[in-house]
């Protein structure tokens, strides 16, 4: 399916620059893709181990949830990442920024003390425009 979809990164003077977008203006959409919040386990539903394990598998299932509209990665206009840990910045940012294409989505990141399972570490959602 092809998109006329457009992103433009909404960038503000007097809104200092991040490595994401301020905001993000979508124009051409012809629908939506909502992606529920996506976790780090293996098919068996056995949490895999560390950040980076359990984010490479999030993003791998999201990608596969778009794949099924006819989407790829670059059609996510927002992302709502949750983390239990703010030390794992360090390893879920290279992670997330080798498997996310530019410009960004608008992004939101928190972190919460806990989520399903003390074993998790990471949670997405996304939502996406085509």
């Amino acid at each position: 399916m092809t998109s006329t979809l457009s992103k433009r990164v909404l960038q503000p003077a007097g809104v200092p620059p991040v490595p994401y977008a301020q905001g993000l203006e979508v124009t051409g959409a012809q629908r939506l893709v909502f992606v529920s919040g996506q976790v780090g386990t293996d098919a068996d539903g056995h949490w895999l181990a560390g950040i980076e394990a359990q984010a490479r598998e999030v993003i791998a299932r999201i990608t596969a949830i778009l794949a099924e509209s006819e989407l790829g990665l670059d059609a996510i206009v927002k992302l709502t990442i949750y983390l239990t840990d703010p030390a794992d910045f360090e390893g879920f940012m290279p992670v997330a920024a080798e498997l996310m294409p530019q410009p960004q989505s608008a992004i939101t990141a928190l972190v919460v003390p806990f989520l399903s399972s003390p074993e998790q570490l990471v949670e997405i959602e996304a939502i996406a425009a085509g």
